[in-house]
């Protein structure tokens, strides 16, 4: 496959448009004019890439209306790394077209636009509730995520080290002993097989929950 390949769908979706359409004008792989509208600029690759990106990004100092251009390929995988990046151009203010070889179509996935992101404040405040809840900073930055240290994990062991002084005990004295108000819901869903229930309300610990505190 060469980028070549691309120009003549691309051009042909142009100017179903009424632009009208050339190739590799000085630097640009695709140059569209339409009237006094501004000018079109379309970037040719075989994939994404940051190269693709570079120089779009570049283009924007010509026009506001860049385009990338890049086969569209088939498959799940092809599908989401499709949508990742569409997701990537549009932070970046850039359109999208994908063609499809076989036949030449063309799909728009996005216009070039000013993005503005849309905030997540519920998972923000998540965040926030973690980051108060952790004691230190247990985990280096960068770390892969199985195994790393959470505030919830922190709480379990506090209960395990309450268990493992006591012997048994009911959940509001853990509690209170360990200062984790919802000791009773953590030893009750016993998430990582530290705690067994001595009967209603009361908890001990296992040889799982002593081998955590060793």
């Amino acid at each position: 496959m060469r980028e070549s390949d691309l120009y003549g769908p691309v051009k042909a979706f142009l100017e179903a448009q009424g632009y009208s359409v050339k190739g590799e004008v000085g630097a640009l792989d695709v140059l569209a004019c339409r009237g006094d509208e501004p000018p079109v600029v379309v970037e040719l690759k075989t994939g994404f890439s940051l190269t693709l990106l570079h120089q779009a990004v570049a283009r924007q100092a010509l026009t506001d209306l860049v385009y990338v251009a890049v086969p569209h390929r088939a498959g799940k995988v092809a599908a989401r790394a499709l949508r990742d990046n569409v997701g990537l151009c549009r932070r970046l203010g850039l359109g999208v077209l994908s063609v499809r070889l076989t036949d030449g179509l063309v799909m728009a996935h996005a216009d070039p636009a000013a993005f503005a992101p849309r905030k997540q404040p519920k998972r923000m405040a998540a965040l926030l509730r973690e980051f108060q809840r952790l004691q230190g900073d247990p985990n280096r930055g960068g770390s892969v995520k199985q195994g790393l240290m959470t505030g919830y994990r922190q709480d379990a062991l506090r209960c395990a080290a309450v268990l493992a002084q006591t012997g048994q005990a009911r959940g509001r004295d853990v509690a209170a002993a360990a200062g984790v108000s919802v000791a009773t819901r953590i030893m009750a869903d016993n998430h990582y097989g530290w705690f067994a229930r001595v009967t209603t309300g009361v908890y001990t610990l296992t040889s799982a929950g002593r081998a955590a505190l060793e």
